[in-house]
This record gives structure tokens, C-alpha cells and sequence, in this order.
């Protein structure tokens, strides 16, 4: 079996591209910037811009399945960077995969793509993309992931995955970012506190991938799905319950969901009109991601791709705060 991973350095790809070397699958490599990693690993690294099609397109000539994982992150960046990389990206792999004749694409996605508007609770794939965005992020995504599930067909298979907040050694992204706010005193609880959310070990989310590949020949084709460890927690008390590990201070008291809202709509403003470096210190959608509930139905996982859950809840956290702890004991920087 010959595999291509798109963004095989970041956090997820990597993950992936272990476990196909670890099944013995020959994996090649696309991402812009090497990894001393990947050759340890035993895969081959190409220097491919995911929106160059004729550099992809000559990269996967051959290969059996691609993940395309490669994407721009996080939940603040100019509308255009994020088309530019996760929209164009994505329609040029779709491009090269169709010219080259690759029967199978991987694509990986977000819940972000439904948005945080309101409650959810056991959501399932019928969830509609959010009408209205408020990230430019969860907009380049939703419409990346319409051009994947539209390009299914007899001769390239493809399905989308939508992994809900990736936890685990290696994260340099969600929860380096809380700790270093717990770590400054800047942490407080949105909302009233209870909002029960999924989050989703780095192991479970990368055997998903493989599962997914794997099913893309029955009626998993041309669908997404929706992704985590199927044991939705308390998220303030889960993450207070953290930072006590790392010797941390807890959240602080509670901002109301609307207030936190009305910061995030003035610091937005803010930052556009002044073009400021960095990112707000809270967005309308990071406000609404931390203060309501999205946890997810993974019935239609396991039915249609075979998923399961490798590495329940409990020792996922274990795992992940032993590796927070190594990292902030090192340096507060390391994280």
C-alpha cells in the first residue's frame, strides 16, 4: 500500500503517517517544511505546496489513498489566507487525485464547519454547515469539505472526518495555549460553566483516518463524520482539574457568554482597523466555542467506517496532562 499524508509534520499528519508506517505502508510526505521525524519514520518527504496541482499531481502519481490533512489553522487570520490554503488547497489535491487516477481521499475536516451558534447535544451528520460564519477558518473549511463530498464517485472515493479538539503529547495549539493563560492569571470561565464538550485523543483521531480509508468502498463514500472519544466531559471542571495537575491556578470567575461576545466583537474590530499583530485575546466564535456544549453521536462512525475507540477518555488524560507536565516542568516556552 502506497500513502500520501498532505501536512504530515503537523500534529495529526504525523500521527497518521506512524501508524501507516507501523502496518508496514510505504508513505510519502507532502508538506512544505521538512521533519527530522519523517525519516526516522521511514517516509519520504516531498516539498509540495498543496495549491501547486501540476507538483501534487506528479508527488501522488501511483500512490493507493491519500490524507489530506494539510490546512491553515486557528481562529483568527486574514478570510483570504485561509481560502487561499484550505479552499484552493483542497481543490487542487481533488484536481491532481482525479488526473492521477487515485481511487481514495481522506479528507480531514471540523465540527468547526456547523459552527457553535447553539447548543449541541448527540449531534449527527445531519447537523447542516452554519449559515452564517464567524471564523474565517470554519468557513474555508465547510467549503472545503463540500468540494470533497461533492467529488465522490465510482473512480475517486472520497469522505470527510471531523475530529472535534485533538488532545495529547505533541499538541502545540489548543492546550499550550490554555496553559500559558492559567499560567499568566488571563484564564477565565466563559459562560456559566456546566457545557459539556467532546474531545478527541490524537491516537483515536489518526486510526479514524485509516478506518475511514479502509471503508471508503461501502456507504461511507461521499459522507462526513463526525469524530472524538465518545465521552463528552465538563470542560471547565476537566480543564481546572488539569491545571491542578501542572500546579496551576483554576479558571477564574465566570463571564457571561454575552459579554464575553461583545469583548470578542470589539476586540475583532479592533485588531482589523489597526491591523495589529497576533490574534484577539477572544473572538464572538472562540467566546461561543467555550461556552456552550458540542458533543457528538460517533453511532454513524462505528457503523459505517468501523471506528472505535482505542484510548478512552481516562487515559487520554492521563497521557496528555504526564505530557503537559514534562513540557511546562522544561519551560513554560516548551508548550
Amino acid at each position: 500500500m502506497i500513502a500520501v499524508v498532505t501536512g504530515g509534520s503537523g500534529f495529526l499528519g504525523a500521527r497518521i503517517v506512524a501508524l501507516l508506517r507501523a502496518r508496514g505502508d510505504a508513505v510519502r510526505v507532502l508538506t512544505r517544511q521538512p521533519h527530522p521525524s519523517l525519516a526516522e519514520m521511514g517516509a519520504a518527504y516531498l516539498s509540495v505546496d498543496v495549491r501547486d496541482t501540476a507538483a501534487v499531481r506528479s508527488a501522488i502519481a501511483g500512490s493507493d489513498v491519500i490524507y489530506h490533512v494539510a490546512g491553515r489553522t486557528g481562529h483568527w487570520g486574514a478570510r483570504t489566507a485561509f481560502q487561499s490554503v484550505n479552499v484552493d488547497g483542497t481543490s487542487s489535491v481533488l484536481a491532481a487525485a482525479a488526473y492521477a487516477g487515485i481511487p481514495r481521499l481522506v479528507y480531514t475536516s471540523t465540527p468547526s464547519v456547523v459552527g457553535y451558534a447553539a447548543e449541541v447535544e448527540n449531534g449527527g451528520p445531519d447537523l447542516p454547515h452554519a449559515a452564517v460564519h464567524e471564523s474565517a477558518y470554519a468557513e474555508s473549511k465547510a467549503t472545503a469539505e463540500r468540494l470533497v463530498l461533492a467529488a465522490n464517485s465510482p473512480r475517486l472515493a472520497t469522505i470527510a472526518l471531523r475530529p472535534h479538539l485533538i488532545i495529547g503529547p505533541g499538541d502545540r495549539q489548543m492546550l499550550p495555549r490554555i496553559v500559558r493563560r492559567a499560567a499568566q492569571g488571563r484564564l477565565r470561565i466563559v459562560g456559566d460553566g456546566r457545557n459539556r464538550v467532546d474531545l478527541t485523543y490524537i491516537d483515536n483521531a489518526a486510526w479514524a483516518h485509516l478506518d475511514a480509508a479502509e471503508a471508503l468502498t461501502g456507504p461511507a463514500a461521499g459522507k462526513a463524520y463526525f469524530i472524538s472519544n465518545g465521552e463528552p466531559v465538563a470542560l471547565w471542571p476537566w480543564l481546572n482539574q488539569l491545571l491542578e495537575t501542572l500546579g496551576l491556578p483554576p479558571a477564574g470567575r465566570p463571564v457571561p457568554l454575552g459579554t464575553a461576545r461583545l469583548v470578542g466583537a470589539a476586540s475583532e474590530w479592533l485588531w482589523r482597523s489597526l491591523a495589529l499583530d497576533g490574534e484577539p485575546p477572544v473572538t464572538r466564535f472562540l467566546a461561543s466555542a467555550l461556552a456552550r456544549s458540542h458533543w457528538y453521536d460517533m453511532t454513524p462512525a462505528a457503523r459505517d467506517i468501523g471506528y472505535r475507540i482505542r484510548i478512552p477518555m481516562a487515559e487520554a488524560t492521563r497521557r496528555t496532562a504526564q505530557w503537559l507536565l514534562a513540557a511546562h516542568l522544561r519551560t513554560q516556552d516548551a508548550i
